[in-house]
């Protein structure tokens, strides 16, 4: 799914008025009905609780009002708070203020600077449609005060697209004005990039994206370098295996991995190499690893270090296909001399992750001579030391994209939306995944399932995004069987294969 700066937004809604053709007015209709239909379906067994509605002058709410009405008609008690800030209404804002006004008994009040602001009790549902993706300064004054009385209470909050005083194509950190703090934002065709960051959940909440119908050519024509990854993006990467196929098809992957007291590592990044389909897996690791890799995944092959307790030596790389290394190892320095030799040596392309990205924060000119299409596995921590500090997540963002262009890399941040930046500076957010995954170990489980996909020939790229999805998705699945707070890593690996299934069965 793209992504789209507001600008683009607008265009889209133009080109579908102008194309379809569709009045405006209808379009909002498209968007309210969305939007009625999504709170219907969540406030079923609470029709009892007052939904209070607050709407500013411009056609976000207008949008409000429209939602409004249609609860009404569906028999939910409504008020509506219209908040007259001295501008006039836009043209379908006022035709639906209009609509609604002609309702026999529609509670609608005007809220004014001299009026005193309304109460809202702990068990209302409070609908935020004041301001929309349009805006372009800062919230101050009356409409902010209105905003701030809304944050301090605990009434369930939705907003209508985007959280009224929040800018989406930049960072809120620097933002002085109010914001509206929604538990939900029900956002339309795109989702917007802020809603990705981490910095915006306070204001954002849980977000759902909801069609409203925009024209399918603006959408397949548009530009943007912005993506949202969903299971249809993942499906049309996925490659079904033939019926003749040998494991010699499926390519081998040499994982670098563990140090003495770490061999854990080497373990889960290994298994989820293996089970995310390589078809040869040999681990590379320390003497006294040996036993452990041997004991707890007998389907991989062993490579041996002459160091009883680190990586130090780099072992014939001509077998293989595909090379990850960093889970586990640390950072001696027999281990950063190694590293340098392997970057040196290798013409396939490489996975870096944990130990192996940490290295490289006093080696920043190996970097240079890094061979085309590695890929860096960092979480934010990792990253700052690979890239430098940034000053927000607009601003990391920005620097992974400009490492990923500068060393014809791709960047694979982890998070709640890990973000994959490519070499032609686009950016691929995940939409799989939940909080159960923060646990140690989940990441060494990512960087076996990306190794496994390059080892099957997938072009870095598709592992990235791949990689990653299969890894949320399983996680997901594990959630659901064992909750959040009781999730390990290795749930993760043990259901890849109903992941991958998954996926399958929807090609």
């Amino acid at each position: 799914m793209k992504i789209l700066s507001i600008e683009k937004i607008r265009q889209g809604d133009a080109y579908t008025i102008e194309n379809e053709p569709v009045a405006d007015i209808d379009l909002m209709e498209r968007a309210a009905a969305v939007c009625t239909k999504w709170l219907t379906r969540r406030l079923e067994k609470d029709r009892g609780k007052t939904i209070k509605v607050f709407c500013g002058t411009g056609n976000n709410g207008g949008d409000g009002l429209a939602v409004s009405r249609m609860l009404v008609t569906k028999g939910y008690p409504v008020e509506v708070y219209m908040i007259r800030t001295g501008h006039n209404l836009s043209p379908s804002c006022q035709i639906n203020y209009d609509r609604l006004f002609r309702m026999p008994d529609v509670r609608i009040y005007d809220l004014t600077e001299e009026d005193e602001l309304p109460e809202i009790m702990g068990e209302d549902v409070i609908i935020d449609a004041i301001f929309g993706s349009g805006l372009t300064k800062a919230v101050k004054g009356f409409a902010g005060r209105i905003i701030e009385h809304l944050n301090k209470n605990n009434a369930v909050v939705i907003a209508i697209d985007v959280p009224s005083g929040l800018f989406c194509d930049q960072t809120n950190t620097t933002n002085k004005g109010a914001i509206i703090e929604a538990d939900y934002t029900l956002t339309f065709q795109f989702p917007k990039l802020a809603y990705l960051f981490a910095e915006s959940f306070k204001y954002v909440g849980l977000w759902e994206v909801l069609p409203i119908g925009i024209h399918p050519d603006f959408i397949n024509t548009v530009d943007t370098k912005d993506y949202l990854t969903e299971a249809t993006d993942c499906r049309a990467i996925i490659r079904p295996r033939a019926k003749f196929a040998h494991k010699g098809h499926y390519g081998h992957a040499l994982l670098i991995a563990g140090s003495y007291g770490k061999m854990g590592a080497a373990v889960m990044a290994s298994e989820a190499c293996l089970r995310s389909g390589a078809g040869l897996v040999t681990a590379h690791i320390p003497a006294r690893g040996y036993p452990i890799i041997q004991t707890a995944i007998p389907e991989a092959m062993v490579s041996i270090d002459e160091s009883d307790v680190h990586f130090t030596t780099v072992p014939d790389l001509s077998k293989y296909n595909a090379i990850g290394i960093g889970p586990g190892i640390g950072t001696d320095p027999q281990t950063q001399n190694a590293l340098k030799l392997l970057i040196q040596n290798t013409t396939v392309p490489l996975l870096f992750d944990a130990d192996a990205i940490n290295i490289f924060e006093n080696n920043k000119t190996w970097l240079s001579f890094l061979p085309k299409n590695c890929i860096f596995t960092p979480h934010p921590r990792e990253f700052e030391r690979l890239a430098g500090k940034s000053s927000d997540d607009f601003d990391r963002n920005s620097l992974q994209r400009e490492f990923s262009i500068k060393y014809n890399a791709y960047v694979v941040l982890k998070g709640a939306h890990t973000a994959i930046s490519c070499p032609d500076g686009s950016c691929y957010f995940n939409s799989t995944g939940n909080p159960g995954m923060a646990t140690g170990g989940s990441g060494d489980v990512l960087t076996g399932i990306i190794l496994g996909l390059l080892a099957q020939y997938y072009h870095p790229k598709e592992a990235a995004i791949l990689g990653t999805y299969v890894h949320g998705l399983a996680g997901d699945i594990a959630v659901s069987k064992k909750g959040m707070e009781a999730i390990i890593a290795t749930d993760i690996t043990k259901n890849l294969g109903r992941a991958f299934k998954k996926l399958l069965k929807g090609k």
